[in-house]
């Protein structure tokens, strides 16, 4: 149940496995690694990923075909090598885009303009270095390098990393537990589990900010004023647990609907419900901020002078407040045209981390990202990884997207815009993973798709992680918003409006570099060798459990993510 419980188990694992391997003397690994074949050793990690991280918390077959079955429309379009596989940045890559499509989660370390090389697998914040080794070992291993990663392997990664976001969930509500004297193993009202919610929410929603947490604890007065819409948060809250109460787990415990009460296990999954669906309850915020900034778009290029940006600021409650050189960091400016001067990218801004609503160590909580959706169209009608430019335009012209928040406008593929498509085709073929498509989707729909950067251009710091200097003060909003550009604004049939597009390629395929080594490389090397230790030792467990049959796990332990 508790983190504390899950190291142990892991601990306790591993040791059982090195005492069992002992027993063997000279039969260990008898197998012989001449004989060790590409499926036993994904075998052997998916096994590894059990025993170290999921401590028998392993998702039902139910759960992990629901994942297979959503990574299966990406997974068909995406460059394979030549045997059926993709390599580890498009591992990352689908990674990423399965959070943020299913629930709009950030995880750290998975970001697609994070720099990969071929030697390290990218400056691994994957879960706030949780655990480390782990993923290192699987990105690193031999056979993954020169066969790349199955579908099976992106949905047991993706199942990890659920896992690992429901077990971390734990620590925080265990505290909360310890402040409001509830002992763990006692089953708990509505009322008292709603309040154990909000207090959790506010921690939550702080990142980690300890003292600030409680200083809104302290007087709840404040916390109107830090969160928006807290009233209707605490309805979402409640919402949260009725629904619980239909769901498989309530049911199978509670034959009498009538008696409301709630264990510890029953609120870690309320919690983790929360987190799934969190970006989706705050999207109307999201929604409004765009609609604020599209309004002040009066030539619709997807792009706000940075003095209406800051005028609008100064008339806002507590919206558009990022300094000018945090806009910068965030890749949300645009500054490539001396005639127009600096631009704000609403859509570069919508996805910035400064718009994330909840920051954890191991993931953030955005706004979604509807570019998803329009590329998750485009593939599913194309069906492969690249296409003629006459294929995809007859595709796009067919789309539509929100240009406000009650409206629908077909995209106007204006003679720039198609000859620039044609132009970036290789072979004739466009590919659809490319950074080249992703900017030309970008104009095509620049209030829903983000300019892509290259790796390693954009920073993913938070304003807590980024320093005092993240927010404009009022004299320099004031200073940008009198510095109106008085210039006649650019149209679609405009070249100025494209004036910030880069002719370089950038594929989701591995490239050389070691921009990302740093000193916590020594630390992976041991959880890697500590890992592939584990590995080893599953693969007799493995042998040894086929002949005496799987234990059995209890299915409320697993996660519903």
């Amino acid at each position: 149940m508790s983190s504390a419980f899950g190291l142990g188990c892991c601990i306790r694992r591993t040791v059982a496995l090195i005492l069992f391997s002992r027993t063997l003397g000279s039969g260990f690994l008898e197998h012989g690694e001449s004989n060790l074949t590409a499926e036993d050793i994904q075998n052997d990690i998916q096994k590894a990923m059990g025993a170290a991280l999921g401590c028998g918390g392993e998702m039902g077959a139910a759960q992990l075909n629901t994942i297979e079955k959503d990574l299966r429309k990406m997974w068909l379009t995406l460059p394979k090598n030549e045997n059926g596989r993709i390599e580890r940045r498009m591992f990352r890559y689908l990674a990423h885009r399965y959070f943020m499509r299913t629930s709009s989660l950030m995880v750290r370390g998975f970001e697609p303009t994070r720099v990969v090389n071929r030697s390290h697998w990218g400056a691994a914040d994957i879960l706030s270095q949780r655990v480390p080794g782990y993923v290192e070992s699987v990105l690193e291993s031999a056979d993954a390098k020169e066969k790349g990663f199955t579908l099976e392997d992106a949905v047991t990664l993706v199942a990890t990393l659920q896992q690992l976001i429901f077990d971390a969930e734990s620590t925080l509500l265990e505290l909360l537990y310890l402040e409001h004297s509830i002992p763990v193993e006692s089953l708990i009202t509505f009322e008292k589990l709603a309040g154990v919610l909000e207090d959790y929410t506010v921690h939550w929603m702080m990142g980690g900010d300890e003292e600030g947490a409680a200083m809104l604890l302290a007087d709840r007065n404040l916390i109107d004023n830090t969160f928006p819409h807290w009233s209707e948060i605490v309805h979402f809250l409640k919402g949260q647990i009725s629904a619980f109460e239909f769901t498989g787990r309530w049911r199978r415990r509670h034959s009498n609907m009538l008696s409301r009460m709630y264990s510890f296990s029953d609120a870690h999954h309320i919690v983790n419900s929360i987190t799934k669906t969190f970006a989706s309850f705050w999207e109307s915020e999201c929604v409004e901020m765009k609609n604020q900034l599209i309004d002040i778009d009066v030539s619709r290029t997807g792009r706000v002078p940075i003095s209406k940006f800051y005028a609008a600021s100064l008339s806002a409650e507590w919206r558009f407040g990022e300094s000018e050189q945090y806009l910068r960091e965030l890749g949300a400016l645009d500054e490539t045209s001396a005639w127009l001067g600096r631009q704000v990218i609403i859509s570069n801004y919508m996805q910035a981390v400064s718009n994330c609503v909840v920051s954890t160590p191991h993931y953030l909580v955005c706004c979604s990202n509807l570019c998803e959706n329009i590329l998750g169209d485009i593939e599913a009608a194309i069906g492969a990884s690249e296409a003629t430019h006459f294929e995809i335009l007859s595709v796009v012209e067919s789309l539509t997207a929100p240009i406000s928040i009650d409206d629908d406008s077909e995209p106007k593929l204006v003679g720039a815009l198609t000859s620039q498509l044609a132009s970036i085709a290789s072979n004739g073929k466009v590919k659809l993973h490319g950074r080249l498509f992703a900017q030309w989707l970008h104009y095509v729909f620049p209030n829903e798709c983000p300019f892509p950067h290259k790796a390693g251009a954009v920073s993913t710091a938070t304003p807590g992680e980024y320093g005092h200097e993240f927010i404009a003060t009022d004299e320099e909003k004031k200073h940008h918003a009198s510095a109106s550009n008085s210039s006649k604004l650019p149209t679609t049939e405009s070249a100025e409006w494209m004036s910030q597009w880069n002719p370089d390629e950038e594929l989701m395929v591995d490239t050389v570099g070691n921009a990302f080594f740093t000193r916590t490389h020594q630390g992976l090397l041991f959880c890697a060798a500590f890992l592939l230790l584990v590995i080893v030792l599953v693969s007799v467990t493995r042998r040894f459990e086929q002949g005496r049959g799987a234990p059995h796990r209890n299915p409320d332990d697993r996660t519903e993510f």
